[in-house]
């Protein structure tokens, strides 16, 4: 996106804003007494029952939630306060301060004229204790001894400190007020008092207890203080917002008909909306999460003029969308932080794409408001959601770097834009998603079931069913590769189906990244086989601030044992040196995606650089090369080791007569011998020392399919030292992405070391998958190096017919030499393919190259380092250029003089016959002034 178009876009979204304060006034003062409209109003009732009589998936629901609820009326019949009872308050402390110790509960004093609301126990998630069920609960439960649940292993009932139990409080509340809310809708749905009289003694208890609690305290004035909700120790967790303001809508006419004082609960919601303008962090998903909430607050509210302090509907409106505050940034700016252009998130997979779903929860509920299409009107929201395609790997589950793990990309986010694309007309964009979610309904990894009230009211009835292949074509969604620099991620695909290979290369930037270096993930025979380790139990846990964010337990490079910086909010991305093709791009050569990435690993100040290649076989399985480089900047003594963990159940070492290695237990790898904390979380470690070539092979059983099989062709260096080892299991790992025989499992792990600097001589491995019972793709692989060049290394990877070779000549950079018997290459990377070892040539495929000489072909750049592809192709060859080349090939052997023919827009442009080379009469020259997007050369 230019400049200019991109300051139009600004100029226009402020004049929305603009405009949409005008309209939150004229709605404020039409919808002053209109109840209900979050979801739905009165005057959609009818075609919405209309509607449950013949959409099953909208009959289920409504279904479900009374016969959910049956059992607790019929309890309230019995003891009318048998649900009130069991809200988690302060029944009889009625304390109306609370005090935090940090991220966790301290302790309550003071007094209110009412039970108060009790507060969370804790922001840590991970608790050593059960919830209990709603029935388990005591009535009017309110002890100082804290609370009496069961511990998970031991299944004993133990006294314990809030700060010990979790989210136990909060969740309880929450259960209890999902209850209400169901009441409350169906009160609206059917008229049936019993709805809201089972729901409104509930609802007020709640109200007013928080009415007379103030805000928490945190003692330690850490930045806990600048965080915590009324309810919760996160402004994004406070959830119960959501039941409640349903509640409110719902039962508001009820409300009025029995003149019930409302005025404490617009005083809780109104605290609440400052609440979440005060608190928070405004530049990550924080953000939005608490926006979802003020919108929810601004929409049920009536306008500023109905209420003494003005904060009504256009005043937490205004803060959603137009107002700044020190913790909560308007939706304008939040908006501004995607990259323009490729409609990046800077967090983490899962992460961004649960943003992407809040955003269009936002501006759903605001278009139910206003039927502005406010979808268009934030056009990077929509792009957002298309561009997270990009995050799959080929099984349709996201990557999983950082605190991610691999899932499907939210149905919820393409139904709501299936939505809008049937509200507004749009039938050509309706056709391809709503074509895609049917296929993943069809192939049943969608279960097309409501499950709240927002899927009830803003799904489409029915998706469209008569499509084509073409209609559901998400093809063009993904690319060969694809970088996005905000949050250091660069993908490169090849093959499709079962033959699909993929390799994620990620640093560390943007929110929930690791520390991790320059780590791989990498996706092969239908399963994510290189994974990634996920996130620990939760951010506070040992596990995860030991191990799971860390170097261990990614696939990257150590240094002296000591790699290491911050995690969570991470500013160390690789920097992209090299690619083919550039991002988004879909090239007609499609042999090779490779990247080239650098990195300083600060904690040692090391150069790391990392290749990585996924190239086409002569069968249909790709084939991956890693060329990693270590060395620290001060150099002297020095260790890397190359971690690699693969699912599986075996790991065997092989040297290159395919003799298998014995190793020998090792107490190595751990924090006492000056190892991070990381590596004591290695078990059943085993080592060898070898000098040589070496073969491992993983091996992935599963009842559901043939035996898989990674087989990895290492190359030697002297004294490095191999290591078996298991690791944890991956917390990454889902059933699309690992058969259910590893899921727990640990993960069998490669560690090659080196007690020396590993730039001249890096580490060289070839991924090579491939299944039982299919052919694998590789005979042998040999490796290489020119003594008098060191920064060269050459790898032979020779394919299954034995008769064809692919030769990788790959330098540490653009300005590297090297010469021997006739071969000259200036410049990063060259891959020959050739076969019986004729001169003519199957592909050529140059990188970073200044110069390049071989069999007979002599590719020259005119002034910067170019990209060059050349395949065999009927009565010739067809070419590709991205910069201005001289281009000397060999004269053919038969046929006639060659000529050159140049395309643009898929349209003949120029043709030529080649010149003979004046310093080489056996060769034929051509000059390509620019890139093409075609060249066909023919004799």
């Amino acid at each position: 996106m230019n400049l200019r178009k991109a300051m139009k876009q600004v100029k226009g979204k402020k004049m929305w804003f603009a405009i949409c304060m005008v309209w939150v006034s004229v709605m404020a003062m039409a919808q002053s007494t209109a109840h209900p409209r979050i979801y739905v109003t009165d005057q959609e009732r009818a075609v919405f029952v209309k509607s449950l009589e013949s959409v099953e998936w909208k009959k289920e629901l409504v279904n479900t939630k009374k016969e959910r609820l049956a059992k607790y009326i019929s309890y309230w019949e019995k003891d009318p306060e048998w649900l009130v009872s069991r809200l988690q308050m302060n029944w009889n402390t009625k304390h109306d301060k609370v005090f935090l110790k940090g991220g966790d509960f301290s302790h309550s004093k003071g007094k209110a004229p009412v039970p108060t609301v009790r507060y969370s126990g804790t922001r840590d998630w991970a608790t050593d204790y059960e919830r209990p069920k709603l029935e388990e609960v005591q009535p009017y439960f309110d002890d100082p001894r804290g609370l009496y649940l069961r511990h998970k292993e031991s299944g004993k009932m133990e006294w314990v400190h809030p700060s010990r139990s979790g989210f136990a409080i909060d969740k309880i509340n929450e259960q209890i007020m999902e209850l209400v809310a169901d009441a409350a809708f169906l009160h609206w749905l059917t008229g049936e008092q019993k709805y809201a009289d089972f729901a409104a003694p509930v609802f007020f208890t709640y109200m007013e207890g928080m009415y007379y609690r103030d805000a928490p305290i945190d003692l330690e004035k850490s930045e806990q203080a600048n965080i915590s909700g009324l309810a919760t120790f996160e402004v994004i967790h406070e959830g119960i917002v959501v039941s409640l303001v349903t509640i409110y809508d719902f039962l508001y006419n009820y409300f009025k008909a029995n003149k019930k004082d409302l005025h404490t609960s617009v005083a809780v919601f109104q605290k609440w909306g400052d609440q979440i303008i005060k608190k928070g962090i405004p530049d990550n998903n924080w953000n939005l999460f608490q926006a979802r909430f003020l919108t929810y607050i601004g929409l049920v509210l009536e306008g500023n003029q109905n209420y003494k302090n003005g904060k009504g509907q256009e005043y937490f409106l205004d803060h959603t969308f137009n107002i700044s505050t020190d913790r909560q940034i308007a939706i304008k700016e939040s908006l501004l932080v995607y990259d323009q252009e490729n409609a990046m998130w800077p967090e983490c997979a899962s992460y961004s794409v649960h943003v992407i779903t809040t955003f269009l929860r936002i501006f759903t509920l605001l278009d139910h408001a206003t039927n502005a299409n406010e979808f268009a009107n934030f056009p990077i929201v929509e792009r957002a959601a298309l561009a997270s395609f990009q995050y799959l790997f080929p099984s349709g589950y996201t990557v999983g770097f950082g605190d991610s793990h691999h899932k499907m990309l939210p149905p919820e986010n393409f139904e709501l834009l299936v939505a809008n694309y049937r509200k507004y007309g749009q039938v050509e964009k309706e056709k391809l998603i709503s074509g895609l979610l049917s296929q993943m309904v069809n192939e049943g990894v969608y279960d097309r079931r409501a499950k709240d009230f927002f899927e009830l009211f803003f799904y489409t009835d029915h998706l469209i069913e008569n499509h084509s292949k073409e209609d559901v074509n998400t093809d063009k969604l993904v690319s060969p590769t694809f970088y996005a620099p905000n949050v250091s991620m660069l993908n490169q695909r090849m093959g499709k189906g079962e033959n699909a290979v993929m390799a994620s290369i990620v640093g560390s930037f943007g929110n929930h990244a690791h520390a991790n270096g320059i780590s791989l993930e990498l996706y092969a025979n239908n399963y994510v086989l290189g994974t990634d380790m996920g996130r620990g139990p939760s951010y506070w846990h040992d596990d995860h601030r030991n191990f799971y964010s860390r170097f261990p337990a990614h696939n990257t490079v150590v240094v002296d044992g000591q790699s290491d910086y911050a995690a969570m909010r991470t500013y160390f991305p690789f920097k992209l040196e090299n690619v083919f093709p550039k991002s988004g791009e879909r090239p007609s050569f499609d042999k090779v995606t490779f990247s080239n990435v650098s990195f300083v690993e600060p904690k040692t100040v090391s150069d790391q650089q990392r290749f990585t290649a996924v190239i086409a076989s002569n069968t249909k399985k790709p084939y991956v090369i890693d060329v990693f480089r270590s060395k620290k900047q001060k150099g002297g003594r020095q260790k890397h080791e190359y971690i690699y963990h693969n699912l599986g159940q075996s790991l065997e070492l092989f040297d290159v007569k395919n003799t298998p290695l014995k190793t020998m237990p090792t107490d190595e790898l751990s924090s006492s011998k000056g190892d991070l904390k990381g590596y004591d979380y290695f078990t059943d470690k085993t080592k060898t020392i070898n000098s040589g070539d070496i073969r491992a092979i993983f091996t992935l059983k599963s009842s559901e399919s043939p035996d898989n099989f990674m087989k990895l062709w290492v190359k030697g260096s002297e004294n490095q030292t191999l290591y078996k080892i298991n690791s944890p299991k991956s917390n990454a790992l889902s059933e699309g992405t690992a058969p259910k025989e590893v899921l727990e499992k640990p993960i069998p792990t490669l560690i090659l070391k080196r007690d020396e600097a590993v730039w001249e001589h890096p580490f060289a491995v070839i991924f090579n998958p491939f299944m039982e019972g299919e052919t694998n793709p590789i005979a042998n692989v040999s490796f290489s190096s020119v003594p008098e060049y060191p920064n060269t290394q050459i790898i032979d990877v020779l394919l299954n017919d034995k008769t064809t070779l692919d030769r990788t000549v790959l330098n540490a950079s653009e300005s590297d030499v090297v010469s021997k018997d006739g071969f000259y290459q200036k410049g990063f990377l060259s891959i020959l393919r050739t076969t019986h070892n004729e001169a003519d040539i199957e592909f050529m495929f140059l990188s970073g190259m200044e110069k390049f000489e071989s069999h007979g072909w002599d590719i020259v750049s005119s002034g910067s380092p170019f990209s060059f592809t050349l395949e065999k192709a009927p009565n010739g060859y067809a070419v590709s250029n991205d910069k201005p080349i001289t281009i000397n090939m060999p004269l053919p052997k038969e046929g006639s003089q060659p000529e050159i023919h140049l395309f643009e827009d898929g349209k003949l442009v120029a043709s030529r016959k080649g010149t003979t080379n004046r310093n080489n009469s056996g060769q034929v020259v051509f000059k390509l002034s620019k890139s093409y997007d075609k060249v066909l050369i023919t004799y």
